[in-house]
C-alpha cells in the first residue's frame, strides 16, 4: 500500500493573489483542488502575468550596462528577466557559471527570462508545452529584482540602503521556476529589496560524471552541484548590483521554500557562497545531501548507486539511442569510452532524451534526480548535520522552520483513505488513518528541516539560531471535502502569508474562508514582518513592528522555549512553544504506540518503509527487526536496486 501524494484574463492577472495561486497549482500540482475555481487558466500563459511598460523612474546604470523596468499594482518597481550568468549551453553544459557579458544599450527588463528544462506538469508550460512534455530553456539564468519605488536621483544610497532578500523556488529541485513569485508587495510594505533567481534543475542542474571532471576543469566544473553554483553566482551578482537598486551587499538574506529551502541549507555549506549572505531562512527545507558513490555508481555495484546515478542514467541513454542492445551492454560500452567520449556525447544529447529515462515518477512534473552531493569542494564530503555539527559552514544567523502537516499535501491526492474522481480528491474516507499516516513523514520532514540542523547550528554559533513551525489550518469546506482536515498546515501553505498573497481572485475560496480574512491578514503581517526584521538585524525578533511576541533562540534546554508557532488568532497565535525538538529515534519510535494504527501491521511498516527509503532515515537492518521483526518477515524490502 503507497502512502504519498480575452480583457477577463488580463483582469485576473492582475491580482497579487492570482500569483500565490498560480504557485500553489503550477509547482505544487494543486490544480485539482483550484483548478475547478479557475476557469482563467486558459486565458494563456503565466510568465506575463505582472510585465509592464517600461518606466522611466525604474532607469538604472549596472556594470554591464543600463536597464530599465516597469511599476507594478502592489507600488513597487520590478525589473525582470536580467541575466546573471553566461547561458549555460554546449561547452558550458554541466560546467560552473560563468559571469554574464555586458549587454550593449539599455536592457528592458520588463519580462521573464525562460525557465530552466523540466517536465511541463497540470498546469503545462510556459511555452506551450503539454503536461509531461519536456518544457523550458537551457538559457535560464535571469533574476529578477523588487524593490520600493525610488526616482532615479532618491535611490538609497550608504547607510540608507535597504536589506535584500533572495527567494529561491521550491520544486523538487526538478521542476518550478521565479515567475510565479511576485516580491512586489513584500517589497513595498516591508521596504526591502527582493530578487528572485533560476537556476538549472535536475539532470542539467545536478549531475556528477567522471568523464565531466576532465583536463582543464576546476573543482567546481566537476563538482556535479551546477544548481547550486548557480545560485552561488546570483548571490555574487547581487553583491556586484544590488546597490544600483538601494540594495545593502551587507545585508543578504536567502531564503528559500522545500527544495529551495534545501537550497539555503546547501548554500550555507557551500565554500563557494561564503561571504555572499549575511542570513538564511529555509522554509521546509532538508538539510540532506547524496555522496558521490550515490550520485555515481551503477546500482549494482559493491558500493551502490542510485537507479538514477550518472552512470545508471549514461546506459538508459545508450540503449535509447540504440549503441547498445540492453543494460549489461551498455554497461561495457561505457568502460570502453574514454572521458573525452563520454563528455562529448552527454553534451550531444538533447533535453528531451536527458530527461526521457524518468519518465512521469513525481508529483507536479517533479522526478527522482540525484541532487545536492557531496563533493568535498562545492559541498562537504560529510553529510550536512555532521558538517553543521563540526562547524564546516557558513556561520550566520538562520531561521530554519516546517509546517505542522507537510505531507498532506501529497497524501490527499494519492492517499487509500481519500475518496478521489477524476483525480480530484472528495472526501476522507477514514480520517484517524489518513493523518496519522501523514503525521510520521510530517514530523520526520520537521527532524530534517529543523529540530537536527539547529541543534547542530546551535552548538556552534549560539544564540542566533531560530525555528518555526507553522500551524494554520483553517480552510473551508469544499463541498464534501473538510480542507481543514485534509490539508491542514500542509506544504507550501506558508508562502503564500510570507509574500501577502491572500486575495487569490476568484480562487481565494477554495483556500481561504472569507469569514477569516482578518485573521489571516493579521497572521501575513506578522509573518512578514518577522521576515522583514530579522533581513534588517538578523534576529526576528519581535518583528519591524516591534509590538509582536518576542521570537527567542533555539533551545535544547530542557523545558526551554524551542521554537515558534505560527498560527492566527483562532488557532492559539503567535507564541513560542516549549515543546521539546524532535529526533528521528523519537518520531521512528512512537509509530508502534500510535493507536491509531492499531491492528494495521501494514500500515506501521509501510511508514517504517518509507523512513528507509526517505534518505535513509533508517536502516534496512533497522526495518528487518521493528516491530518484532514483523515488518521485515511479513512485508520484505524489495532487493532490486537497478528496478525502475
Amino acid at each position: 500500500m503507497q502512502l504519498d501524494g480575452s480583457g477577463g484574463c488580463e483582469a485576473h492577472r492582475r491580482a497579487a493573489g492570482w500569483r500565490a495561486i498560480a504557485s500553489l497549482a503550477r509547482g505544487l500540482g494543486l490544480l485539482g483542488l483550484v483548478g475547478l475555481g479557475m476557469g482563467n487558466l486558459a486565458c494563456g500563459d503565466l510568465p506575463e502575468e505582472i510585465a509592464g511598460t517600461p518606466d522611466p523612474e525604474t532607469v538604472r546604470a549596472l556594470p554591464a550596462g543600463e536597464l530599465i523596468g516597469f511599476s507594478t499594482p502592489d507600488e513597487a518597481h520590478a525589473w525582470l528577466g536580467i541575466p546573471f550568468a553566461e547561458p549555460p549551453v554546449g561547452g558550458l553544459r554541466w560546467r560552473a557559471p560563468r559571469p554574464a557579458a555586458p549587454w550593449r544599450g539599455r536592457l528592458e527588463a520588463t519580462k521573464h527570462g525562460a525557465s530552466c528544462i523540466q517536465f511541463a506538469n497540470q498546469a503545462g508550460g510556459r511555452d506551450g508545452a503539454r503536461e509531461g512534455e519536456v518544457t523550458g530553456s537551457e538559457d535560464c539564468l535571469y533574476l529578477n529584482v523588487y524593490a520600493p519605488k525610488f526616482s532615479p536621483d532618491a535611490v538609497p544610497a550608504a547607510d540608507a540602503k535597504l536589506p535584500v532578500m533572495v527567494w529561491i523556488h521550491g520544486g523538487g529541485n526538478t521542476v518550478g521556476d521565479a515567475v510565479v513569485y511576485d516580491g512586489s508587495l513584500l517589497a513595498h510594505q516591508q521596504q526591502v529589496i527582493v530578487v528572485t533567481v533560476h537556476y538549472r534543475l535536475g539532470v542539467l542542474g545536478w549531475l556528477s560524471h567522471p568523464a565531466l571532471r576532465g583536463l582543464g576543469t576546476s573543482a567546481e566544473d566537476g563538482s556535479g552541484n551546477y544548481g547550486t553554483l548557480d545560485l552561488a553566482r546570483s548571490l555574487a551578482w547581487v553583491q556586484e548590483n544590488i546597490a544600483a537598486f538601494g540594495g545593502d551587499p551587507e545585508r543578504v538574506v536567502v531564503f528559500g521554500e522545500s527544495a529551495g529551502g534545501s537550497n539555503v541549507f546547501s548554500i550555507l555549506l557551500s565554500p563557494s557562497a561564503k561571504g555572499l549572505f549575511a542570513g538564511a531562512i529555509a522554509q521546509s527545507g532538508s538539510a540532506s545531501t547524496a555522496s558521490v558513490a550515490q550520485a555515481e555508481n551503477f546500482a549494482d555495484d559493491r558500493t551502490p548507486g542510485d537507479r538514477f546515478s550518472s552512470n545508471e542514467l549514461l546506459a538508459r541513454y545508450l540503449v535509447a539511442d540504440g549503441r547498445a542492445e540492453d543494460r549489461t551492454a551498455a554497461k561495457a560500452g561505457i568502460g570502453e569510452m574514454d572521458e573525452a567520449e563520454t563528455a562529448t556525447y552527454l553534451r550531444s544529447l538533447t533535453p528531451e532524451q536527458l530527461l526521457a529515462p524518468f519518465g512521469r515518477e513525481g508529483f507536479g512534473g517533479m522526478y527522482p534526480a540525484v541532487e545536492l552531493i557531496r563533493d568535498g569542494a562545492v559541498l562537504p564530503s560529510e553529510p550536512a548535520v555532521e558538517a553543521f555539527r563540526l562547524g564546516r559552514y557558513n556561520e550566520v544567523p538562520a531561521i530554519l522552520g516546517t509546517n505542522r502537516d507537510e505531507a498532506r499535501l501529497f497524501m490527499l491526492f494519492s492517499s487509500p483513505f481519500v475518496a478521489r474522481a477524476f483525480g480530484l480528491p472528495l472526501w476522507l474516507k477514514d480520517k484517524d488513518l489518513y493523518q496519522a499516516t501523514a503525521d510520521y513523514p510530517s514530523k520526520m520532514w520537521k527532524v530534517r528541516g529543523a529540530d537536527a540542523p539547529a541543534s547542530a547550528m546551535r552548538a556552534i554559533q549560539g544564540p542566533s539560531v531560530y525555528a518555526y513551525r507553522f500551524d494554520w489550518d483553517e480552510q473551508p469546506k469544499f463541498m464534501m471535502l473538510d480542507l481543514s482536515a485534509a490539508l491542514g498546515a500542509a506544504h507550501a501553505l506558508e508562502i503564500p502569508f510570507v509574500f501577502g498573497w491572500l486575495s487569490l481572485g476568484p480562487g481565494t475560496r477554495f483556500v481561504f474562508d472569507p469569514d477569516k480574512a482578518g485573521e489571516n491578514g493579521w497572521l501575513s503581517n506578522q509573518m512578514m514582518s518577522y521576515w522583514a526584521n530579522f533581513a534588517y538585524t538578523g534576529t526576528p525578533g519581535r518583528g519591524r513592528s516591534g509590538d509582536q511576541a518576542e521570537w527567542k533562540a533555539w533551545s535544547n534546554e530542557e523545558g526551554g522555549e524551542t521554537f515558534l508557532v505560527l498560527d492566527s488568532p483562532g488557532g492559539g497565535g503567535v507564541r513560542m512553544s516549549k515543546q521539546a525538538g524532535l529526533t528521528r529515534q523519537a518520531v521512528i519510535a512512537s509509530v508502534s504506540g500510535d493507536e491509531r494504527l492499531d491492528g494495521r501491521l501494514d500500515l506501521r511498516c509501510e511508514l517504517y518503509r518509507r523512513f528507509v527509503s526517505w534518505r535513509g532515515e533508517m536502516s534496512e537492518s533497522d526495518y528487518a527487526s521493528v516491530e518484532d521483526g514483523a515488518c521485515g518477515r511479513d512485508f520484505p524490502l524489495t532487493d532490486d536496486p537497478a528496478s525502475g
